[in-house]
């Protein structure tokens, strides 16, 4: 709108998702990574508004519009932050040249430290940890000393907003809980304590920091867990649903359409990279009823009651985006982001999903 929205700008943010993504990518397919930095990334525009304009037809694309069958190079941007990725180093180092003709680039070579992750790259995949950052706050927290714990939780713990009293200052309860939310970028074991806590967000009590606290010992015991990308997670979430269920199969049968929505956004985003699946995505689920209301077509009184869009999972089932398939409950990774577990199962379900200490390792030279 003339005189409003001139000055509304954004920054392309790409999702910590699709930095996973790529970096699962880079590793099945063996590509180059390199990362360049955008110097005074804010100063280089030269318009004070924003201007659209419509090409007349048979105007000649400033870039070929071709696409090349063996090669690939693909461009992440986080702001001023970018990661180049693909199967030919030449057309990598065209692309860079490109870029510096029209910012000033810093070339940072091969992609090692990205928005606080570190990148290890060797002979098995690609592996991503926050040691620095882990550190980092177990020193702030003054908890380098502190003693070890198997989980991150205690799971007899049970919290309220009635439990403890209330903090005097809830300002480093929020901070802290901040820290934690991004370390979960690569630290799924900890999603499912960080978002039960960050619901006491707007009125912590001492039990509350408690528990935040108690993450952290868990953290020291293993400071450079990291996941393996290329055969392991990309995408993980733990939120809470924001209608009440009626049942269990009715909350599992909406977690199914929230993860069906993932999986075709991926589906997408794969697709605009050229690589296409021949099968349908594997999709698990450890509710038979649920299973039962995404394939069956008709509609009961049971069902009823779901809003439409939920439905949808059916819609992909039959178009061969997703296969749903049974799994025990003992066997369901996802249970590591819904609930508090034993130690036992805590530490069996965190090897399943790909994670391990890969500085213990390199300490014992193995």
């Amino acid at each position: 709108m003339e005189g409003l929205d001139y000055i509304a700008t954004f920054s392309p943010l790409a999702k910590l998702t699709i930095v996973r993504l790529l970096l699962a990518l880079a590793a099945i397919f063996h590509w180059h990574l390199k990362q360049l930095d955008v110097n005074n990334a804010f100063l280089h525009g030269e318009l004070d508004e924003e201007v659209y304009m419509n090409l007349h037809p048979g105007v000649p694309a400033v870039f070929p519009n071709q696409i090349s069958e063996s090669s690939i190079t693909a461009i992440l941007v986080y702001v001023d932050d970018i990661v180049l990725a693909g199967n030919n180093i030449e057309e990598i180092t065209t692309v860079t040249n490109i870029l510096d003709n029209a910012f000033k680039i810093k070339n940072l070579g091969n992609l090692r430290y990205f928005l606080g992750l570190e990148v290890a790259r060797n002979s098995t995949g690609i592996h991503l940890s926050q040691r620095k950052y882990i550190l980092d706050i177990l020193k702030d927290c003054c908890m380098l000393a502190s003693r070890p714990v198997a989980t991150p939780m205690d799971y007899t713990t049970r919290l309220s907003t009635s439990s403890g009293t209330p903090l005097p200052d809830s300002s480093s309860y929020r901070r802290l809980l901040g820290r934690l939310i991004y370390l979960t970028t690569t630290r799924p074991d900890i999603s499912y304590v960080v978002h039960h806590l960050s619901k006491f967000m707007s009125s912590p009590t001492t039990a509350h920091s408690q528990a935040t606290f108690r993450i952290l010992p868990y953290l020291k015991q293993a400071p450079g867990f990291s996941v393996y990308i290329g055969e392991s997670l990309i995408s993980w979430r733990s939120k809470k649903q924001p209608t009440v269920s009626r049942s269990s199969s009715d909350a599992e049968y909406r977690d199914l359409a929230t993860n069906t929505c993932e999986l075709q956004w991926l589906t997408y985003l794969l697709t605009d990279l050229h690589i296409l699946f021949k099968q349908p995505t594997l999709l698990y689920c450890d509710n038979q009823s649920a299973l039962q209301i995404a394939t069956n077509q008709v509609f009961h009184e049971g069902t009823k009651h779901i809003d439409i869009d939920f439905h949808l999972v059916h819609e992909k089932v039959r178009s061969g985006l997703v296969k749903l398939l049974p799994v025990s409950s003992s066997q369901q990774l996802a249970d590591i982001f819904t609930k508090s577990l034993s130690p036992s199962l805590f530490s069996d379900l965190s090897t399943k999903l790909g994670m391990f200490n890969l500085y213990s390792q390199l300490e014992g030279g193995s």
